[in-house]
């Protein structure tokens, strides 16, 4: 299958162990209540965009019998399995009823399926493994306040799986080897040196690790035969986020690396153990290395991906040059593949295109012919939606900013990239922010579009994928530099005839709340509105209240961030956190928060909508008992986008769908400002008990 290696993270990943968190002059949207916005009844239901795919992430079992997908069941994505030639057939063998299955896998025997699920949104993952046979699912890491990861699959060891656990020390995970069918477990490594992330080889044995030095960079280890750990390469803070082990051969004996070390983007590279040896084996002057497709028995290196302003594969293993250029012929779309059978026989293959859903086909090595599967939202089909264009915007000190713009079709009806007249637009702001925006369908960007809006996102500095100095450029530049980037793109989409001045606003989750939060505080006139969602208000605060297991990173992010353990630090911190600027606020806000969120806690949000009220400006904050970092369950995304989207047009002045029924089934609160959104105190009303 495909694996990623965006390199983009802080936080603990799903599965495994890794990095990942997080002057103009205006008139309009001032603080008096909201203009009734315009209502429109030929807009494509909001529905359509943020209601569960119909089908999607399908995977092959090892054997190739068998095909699983996430599918809905009683309005919750579960697990389907059909005979792998018959996907009409398929029966849902998952009995998730709460925030729904987001990732699985088949285990090597084909004899399970195994998948992670947290409780509302807190991210102690639990691990559970599910019979397809008869629909029993078990609870491998039956802990409390526990995080778990999948560390490694075996094909030589079919009925296991390594597991990571902070069951002993909140902040360590140690490694536990499980038997799948009886659910025993035995610890295999005692995390008694302080690892960050481990790696297996395909004897379900830890073959290397990383740690976490007292500068910031990170130190990569391999363990002996004796199981004595050996330093095998030390990695500079600037580089950290661009450099890691991705897995071994089927020796054991090399590594497969990205490394960005003595270079500025991150290549792909073999560590041959035995003979000392290092290899590259692909590497773009302009783009990290992404994504690797690796053999599923033999475990060599196959291709690998580059993703400028769009994902080009590059073919390492010329057995395959002949399927990916069957695949190229298929039907237009980015090409991902996503599973394979042991035998390497038949492959399942996604199309991501920018204008509608992933499409899937099963593909028959032996015959180079493909058999269509079926499309991740049908309902998508016959819409008429909007391209994505992909373009470099140059910041003020000369970075380029690879950005993607999406028009409304009426705006652009020859589709090429500038609109006849400006129109309203929305700057979405991504997360991380070690993170980054690409090319492909994106059901937020697609709805904007449909309302009439421009939708711009940009990678700003701090963004992974562009090279290690494009990443550092970003360090200290929280509310610095990194806004500037995206001031330089509001500048870029007025001067471009896009948008007009006076009719943008600023939305995004995490560090794109936190910029949002940002551009109404430090910039006031710039944005007519702000849509902030689990974003941090206070650095300071931020840093003081992480999830245990990001406790090790912690000298990376105060250097990326800034030290919230001196008075100067703090200090800093304090002079880039909205929280201390928010009697600047003159433009209506929005916030959107999870009571469970373990990385940007409730008190971020309660904290600054408390400093409004008290200087008296209003703001609406909408509450989900249930959520934690995002909203997980699609009742809460329909019900805040319907709040969001009467929010934009009483800014933006866009047509909206009224908000109808779409907060029923949703864990909806709003503690404050109801009354800044039409029709949102009578919508709620409807749904009390």
């Amino acid at each position: 299958m495909t694996h990623k290696a965006d390199l983009p993270c802080l936080p603990r990943t799903l599965f495994g162990t890794g990095i990942l968190i997080l002057g103009l002059s205006l008139t309009a949207c001032t603080h008096t209540t909201p203009e009734a916005p315009r209502k429109t009844a030929e807009l494509i239901p909001r529905q359509v965009f943020f209601e569960n795919a119909s089908r999607m992430s399908p995977d092959i079992s090892p054997d190739g019998k068998w095909l699983a997908f996430l599918a809905p069941h009683e309005g919750v994505l579960n697990v389907f399995v059909a005979p792998v030639d018959r996907p009409d057939e398929a029966k849902v063998v998952t009995q998730d009823k709460l925030r729904g299955i987001r990732s699985y896998t088949w285990s090597n025997s084909s004899e399970f399926l195994l998948y992670l699920q947290d409780e509302a949104g807190n991210e102690n993952f639990h691990i559970y493994a599910t019979d397809p046979k008869t629909r029993q699912t078990r609870d491998l890491t039956p802990l409390k306040d526990v995080a778990a990861g999948i560390e490694g699959l075996s094909v030589r060891f079919p009925h296991e799986i390594l597991v990571s656990l902070n069951d002993r020390d909140p902040q360590y995970h140690d490694v536990y080897r499980i038997d799948i069918r009886t659910g025993q477990r035995r610890l295999v490594l005692k995390n008694d040196q302080k690892f960050s992330s481990f790696t297996a080889d395909h004897d379900l044995n830890i073959r290397a690790a990383s740690r976490p030095l007292p500068d910031g960079g990170m130190e990569l280890l391999v363990r002996e035969a004796k199981g004595t750990w050996r330093v095998l390469e030390k990695v500079p803070m600037e580089d950290v986020l661009n450099t890691q082990i991705w897995a071994t051969d089927k020796s054991g004996t090399v590594l497969y690396v990205a490394d960005s070390r003595s270079r500025d983007t991150s290549a792909a590279f073999s560590l041959d153990l035995k003979a000392g040896r290092r290899s590259i084996l692909a590497e773009d002057a302009r783009a990290d290395v992404g994504a690797f497709l690796m053999h599923p028995t033999e475990h060599r290196i196959q291709a690998v991906s580059f993703n400028y302003q769009r994902p080009e594969w590059k073919i390492l293993d010329p057995s395959i040059e002949a399927d990916f250029a069957a695949l190229r012929q298929v039907q237009k779309g980015d090409i991902e593949i996503i599973s394979r059978t042991l035998d390497d026989k038949t492959w399942i293959v996604a199309y991501d295109v920018d204008d509608g859903p992933v499409r899937y086909h099963r593909y028959d090595r032996p015959s180079k012919k493909t058999h269509y599967l079926f499309s991740s939202r049908p309902s998508l089909e016959n819409l008429a939606l909007a391209p994505m264009h992909p373009l470099i915007i140059t910041s003020r000190d000369g970075l380029p900013l690879v950005s993607y713009l999406t028009l409304p079709v009426s705006a652009d009806q020859n589709r090429d990239g500038k609109p006849e007249k400006p129109v309203p637009l929305v700057l979405l702001v991504h997360g991380g922010p070690w993170a980054r925006d690409s090319w492909g369908y994106d059901g937020t960007q697609q709805w904007l579009a449909s309302r009439g809006y421009a939708v711009l996102t940009v990678n700003y500095r701090s963004s992974t994928g562009f090279g290690k100095k494009f990443l550092n450029a970003g360090n200290r530049e929280w509310a610095g530099k990194m806004h500037d980037d995206l001031l330089d793109a509001v500048e870029y989409a007025v001067t471009q005839g896009i948008a007009p001045r006076d009719r943008i606003a600023i939305m995004g989750g995490s560090y794109g709340g936190y910029a949002s939060l940002v551009g109404l505080t430090f910039t006031p006139d710039v944005f007519a509105c702000g849509v902030a969602i689990v974003g941090p208000s206070s650095l300071e605060t931020l840093l003081n209240t992480i999830p245990p297991y990001w406790v090790p990173m912690i000298e990376q992010l105060t250097q990326r961030i800034g030290d919230h353990r001196t008075p100067e630090g703090r200090e800093f911190l304090a002079s880039r956190s909205p929280l201390f600027k928010a009697a600047a606020i003159k433009k209506p806000l929005l916030i959107g928060q999870g009571a469970n969120d373990p990385r940007v806690k409730q008190s971020e949000s309660d904290q600054i909508v408390q400093a409004m009220q008290k200087s008296n400006i209003p703001v609406t904050y909408v509450l989900y008992p249930d959520e934690g970092h995002g909203f997980a369950r699609p009742e809460n995304r329909l019900s805040f986008n319907a709040v969001t989207e009467v929010f934009l047009s009483s800014c933006l002045k866009g047509p909206f769908e009224p908000l109808g029924d779409d907060l029923k089934g949703s864990s909806i609160q709003v503690p404050a400002g109801a009354s800044q959104i039409p029709g949102l105190e009578a919508a709620l009303q409807s749904i009390k008990p």
